[in-house]
């Protein structure tokens, strides 16, 4: 059976992925890529921080940066900065907890994954409001 991306197809891209079994069946089945899955993944908000847009996750060892980076970003409501507190054990396999593959700084020390916030529409001002009782019914109170 061949697995095709679904999300390739749909864009016209061949979206081959390789074969599965049964593998005597000729038919097609749908997966997706990996570059689909990261901007599916990406476009997902955090649920550890539902706000954010951006996350940036400093190196354990980069006390000095993690201060820098939260004093530069203070006031921004859409970019938290973290320490990245994993800890790797010898133990058997690593579980990745990080399902989101971040973009490491060229200059080092740092990670940054970009998130899609729950959007919170504010009301718009500009907006009829709806008509409360004390103006009777009708959109202009004589």
């Amino acid at each position: 059976m061949r697995v095709l991306c679904a999300w390739c197809c749909h864009e016209g891209l061949p979206g081959y992925l390789g074969e599965r079994e049964p593998l005597d069946n000729p038919e097609s089945t749908h997966g997706v890529c990996a570059q689909h899955k990261a901007r599916l993944l990406e476009s997902l908000p955090s649920r550890s921080f539902p706000e954010v847009e951006l996350l940036i996750v400093v190196h354990p060892h980069g006390a000095a940066l993690y201060e820098k980076l939260t004093r530069v970003f203070a006031g921004t409501s859409r970019v938290k900065v973290i320490v990245d507190r994993r800890v790797s054990s010898d133990v058997g396999p690593q579980r990745a907890r990080r399902i989101r593959k971040g973009t490491m700084s060229p200059l080092g020390g740092w990670t940054i994954v970009r998130f899609t916030p729950k959007l919170r529409v504010p009301p718009d001002p500009w907006l009829p409001r709806p008509l409360s009782a004390s103006t009777n019914g009708t959109a202009h109170p004589s």
